[in-house]
């Protein structure tokens, strides 16, 4: 088992920026790679951005590329997403899930999840 807990969310205004962390415990950390989705009121859960297990290769969803940015600490067990430019449509609960086999952009490839933290962006 992985337990994830996430950190970092908040109220901020368009253009600010925020960090979520995500610390994971139970397993190798570094035998999983991670990624980030949110979910949004009344929309389908969304992917973000994936990181591969050694974090050389990463992978954006076409609405944050450029503003969002994915890395991971293997020596603190901790994946980060950092999020700049925020808008109002970037609110919404932020997950962070592992995955033991490769980098991936569908929910179902994923075997853990953390319990979200709420990201609001005021316009």
């Amino acid at each position: 088992q992985v337990q994830l807990v996430e950190s970092g969310g908040g109220l901020v205004q368009t253009g600010d920026s925020l960090r979520l962390s995500c610390a994971a415990s139970g397993r190798t950390f570094s035998d999983y790679a991670m990624a980030w989705f949110r979910q949004a009121p009344g929309k389908e859960r969304e992917f973000l951005a994936g990181i591969s297990r050694t974090g050389l290769s990463t992978n954006y969803a076409d609405s944050v590329k450029g503003r969002f940015t994915l890395f991971r600490d293997n020596a603190k067990n901790t994946v980060y997403l950092q999020m700049n430019s925020l808008k109002p449509e970037d609110t919404a609960v932020y997950y962070c899930a592992a995955n033991g086999w490769t980098l991936a952009t569908t929910q179902r490839a994923y075997d853990y999840w953390g319990q979200g933290t709420q990201v609001t962006v005021s316009s």
